[in-house]
């Protein structure tokens, strides 16, 4: 019989222990104890300026695709300047290869830049060898 008290007490106090390190959150004092939560009562209003419609999709992939043609371009006037006309395509294509990679176009964007910047001061590092 005492086996029997001593397990009761022992599930008694495993229960209370359990029901203990439950930790019962409430936001606020409640009356007649709810439970429930106040999100939706003061969270704000919702507008339609920051909803995704499917034009907005149409023109990021339309950006997209103006970035990579303009790194194209830029990437072009870069090789190009290398060549050829080193002061007149040089900034084009850095400025054209700045405009593909704000537009999203990293890799076409910085080599556009890059080949630009290079042809344009290896025009006057060179330049006074060749007078």
């Amino acid at each position: 019989m005492d086996d029997f008290h001593e397990h009761e007490e022992h599930e008694q106090h495993e229960r209370e222990r359990q029901h203990a390190s439950r930790r019962i959150r409430r936001d606020y004092p409640r009356r007649d104890d709810h439970e429930e939560e106040y999100a939706a009562e003061v969270a704000p209003p919702r507008s339609g300026r920051y909803e995704i419609s499917q034009d907005d999709d149409e023109d990021r992939e339309k950006e997209r695709t103006n970035g990579r043609t303009a790194g194209y371009v830029g990437l072009a006037f870069g090789i190009a300047s290398l060549f050829m006309w080193s002061i007149v395509l040089g900034p084009i294509a850095a400025v054209t290869g700045y405009y593909a990679y704000s537009q999203g176009s990293k890799v076409w964007g910085a080599w556009g830049m890059g080949l630009g910047i290079l042809a344009t001061i290896s025009y006057f590092v060179l330049i006074p060898f060749a007078r």
